[in-house]
């Protein structure tokens, strides 16, 4: 889009958040915030992105620089795209169709999780089959060779299988707010949705969120309790070598892992056949004495390079964020909790608005560097 929608009463992620924790329910609002345990990990996401360093080189030939970035033969208007998050649409309504409308406007990607509140189909529809789809390995294979007949039906591209949650998130928050499987209304709950009359009113108008992707497998009129022992017995199964070698034998498009840490899972990747790797500690909510993702990508980058994309998401928050990473040696960048922030502040105008904001403040980082392309951003680099 040559039209950036762009917000200036809110420049900033930390301005979307904050104007999100006023609109949303607080137990929407911490769902998507919090990470496991004392939040450690969260924490040094970011901090350890900040610590890298880049240098201008004001002397250098400049005509002008490019955020496009080219990724499995396909170009983006930009080198970042939407994490895929569950429960969207509790966070706020209709959030996964939000998002996949402006990212597809916007030509970049946007990745579906299994979990969230719009269907295969739908997000398809929407982006014109352009969108990625993140799976949670399921435990039964006829269910697993459903989902994968459903997207080359719908058009998608790219599989992007997660490895990084073996188990649930240990979430005091989500524990305290009744937002386990299944989840819990509590006398707290319904007055912080009162308070919230944005909110509330979104949610009469598209209902009740749902996972909708995976409601073809449900039993009617499941109630919560049934509901938390089906996702459980579906999504208790970790990945191993047979599974992939099956994933990578039935799925034709590309393959890529998402959770990837360490240097031994990323040559792994590459012997089982992916074409790409997402560097995730899945934003912190996973293992709290994990290192940040940019620490991972700082050992595996080399790995990489010449055999596998290597993209990263976890900790991402502005333009240099960005543009530290893609100089750190990621081929792409992906952001989840800032989209999100975005919406909350702004409604169906947060996704527009928060990648406008990201395209503009890495455009400028560019400019300020006399970097005329993302890929050259390595050369930029301050070494440590």
């Amino acid at each position: 889009m040559s039209n950036l929608q762009f917000d200036l009463r809110y420049p900033s992620v930390d301005d979307l958040r904050n104007q999100a924790r006023k609109r949303m329910p607080g137990f929407a609002f911490e769902y998507l915030d919090g990470g496991c345990n004392e939040g450690e990990n969260l924490k040094i996401n970011t901090r350890d992105i900040r610590k890298i360093k880049l240098t201008p080189y004001y002397l250098n030939s400049f005509k002008e620089s490019s955020i496009k970035k080219k990724l499995f033969g396909k170009w983006y208007d930009a080198p970042f795209g939407i994490a895929p998050i569950g429960l969207q649409g509790l966070m706020w309504p209709n959030a996964p169709e939000i998002l996949a409308k402006a990212a597809y406007d916007h030509n970049i990607p946007f990745i579906l999780s299994t979990v969230t509140t719009s269907s295969i189909e739908r997000i398809a529809d929407i982006t014109d089959g352009h969108a990625w789809f993140q799976l949670y390995h399921p435990t039964r294979k006829e269910l697993l060779k459903d989902l994968l007949r459903r997207l080359e039906v719908a058009g998608y591209k790219n599989l992007v299988v997660l490895c990084d949650v073996p188990t649930f998130g240990f979430r005091p928050n989500d524990f305290k707010n009744g937002l386990g499987i299944p989840p819990k209304m509590s006398l707290r709950n319904m007055i912080q949705i009162l308070s919230k009359p944005s909110w509330s009113i979104q949610t009469l108008i598209h209902g009740i969120p749902q996972f909708k992707t995976l409601k073809p497998y449900m039993k009617n009129n499941m109630n919560l309790q049934q509901l938390g022992s089906f996702m459980d017995d579906t999504f208790s199964g970790r990945l191993n070598e047979e599974r992939i070698k099956f994933l990578r034998d039935e799925w034709k498009g590309n393959l890529i892992l998402k959770g990837v840490s360490n240097i031994s899972d990323a040559r792994k990747a590459i012997q089982f056949g992916f074409n790409g790797i997402i560097i995730s500690n899945h934003g912190g909510r996973q293992l709290d004495a994990a290192e940040s993702s940019i620490s991972s990508l700082e050992k595996i980058r080399s790995i990489g390079k010449g055999h596998i994309e290597v993209m990263m998401d976890s900790g991402i928050r502005s333009g240099p964020d960005i543009a530290r990473s893609l100089a750190m040696g990621a081929d792409f960048t992906f952001l989840g909790r800032s989209f999100m922030y975005g919406i909350g502040a702004l409604g169906k105008k947060g996704g527009h608005h928060t990648i406008s904001m990201l395209k503009i403040q890495l455009q400028q980082v560019l400019d300020q560097l006399c970097c005329e392309k993302v890929q050259d951003l390595p050369n930029f680099l301050i070494n440590k």
